[in-house]
């Protein structure tokens, strides 16, 4: 496979999931993670994405990345945000994950519910302090964070948690599929998005449709632990055939 090739690849995969190991690009493009590693580093140095310890991140995944954002599917994205704006009631306490969807929907919280948000993402909690109204609460749920996704993990958040049952969950989806659910990357990230499925009532997952059918390492939960999935397409798209199958609300 030429290069050429394999950047182009490489930057599908990281547009796609925002965040990618460089074994499971050496697995992708059937080469060594040596030959992974350089083809990350030149992508690095064009800017293209973002060079982290063991793999890379989308220009747009955080806020403070040092660099112009670039939103991948950014209108795509802000139509779920905004559909995903809808399941919000007034009074509600709303936990959210980052990720690059459930930002777009942070920038459309209307003024007058009331709202009460506890979130894990650094650049979540940045993102709603700036965007909700002063008669809504932010919380941020600190830990270790992350480096790559800036959110926090570690036994100090996930007791936090289990003091808390917000109404509704807004989980970042980098990985989601019938069989295999919802899963992760990353051991630690995983084992903080359990913990707040199990703090929530209603469990949302905000994803863009290029992302429905693809899998990683880590479990996080069944596909059935969805009550609501949202994406870009329309909710009797024959590509959601599977997911109103299992009695998931699809938006």
């Amino acid at each position: 496979m030429e290069k050429q090739q394999r950047h182009q690849i490489i930057l599908n995969e990281v547009h796609i999931h925002n965040r990618v190991l460089l074994t499971d690009l050496a697995g992708i493009l059937k080469v060594s993670i040596d030959t992974a590693r350089r083809d990350v580093t030149e992508l690095d140095s064009l800017q293209k994405l973002k060079k982290v310890h063991g793999g890379a991140v989308s220009n747009g995944f955080n806020i403070y990345s040092g660099r112009n954002r670039e939103i991948y599917e950014l209108g795509n994205k802000s139509i779920i945000a905004q559909k995903g704006i809808s399941l919000l009631n007034k009074g509600d306490v709303v936990l959210m994950s980052g990720g690059s969807t459930n930002l777009e929907l942070a920038k459309l919280v209307p003024h007058n519910l009331n709202l009460t948000f506890f979130t894990p993402s650094l650049p979540m909690a940045i993102e709603l302090l700036n965007n909700v109204s002063e008669s809504d609460e932010v919380i941020f749920i600190g830990g270790k964070l992350s480096r790559g996704s800036q959110l926090a993990t570690g036994g100090s958040s996930i007791n936090i948690l289990s003091e808390l049952k917000a109404d509704i969950c807004f989980l970042g989806t980098g990985y989601i599929g019938i069989n295999e659910g919802v899963t992760a990357i990353d051991w630690d990230i995983a084992q903080m998005k359990k913990a707040m499925i199990k703090a929530s009532k209603k469990l949302v997952s905000l994803t863009i449709s290029e992302k429905l059918n693809t899998t990683n390492r880590y479990k996080i939960c069944d596909i059935d632990a969805i009550n609501t999935l949202v994406t870009e397409l329309d909710p009797n798209s024959q590509v959601l055939n599977k997911y109103r199958e299992r009695n998931i609300t699809l938006l």
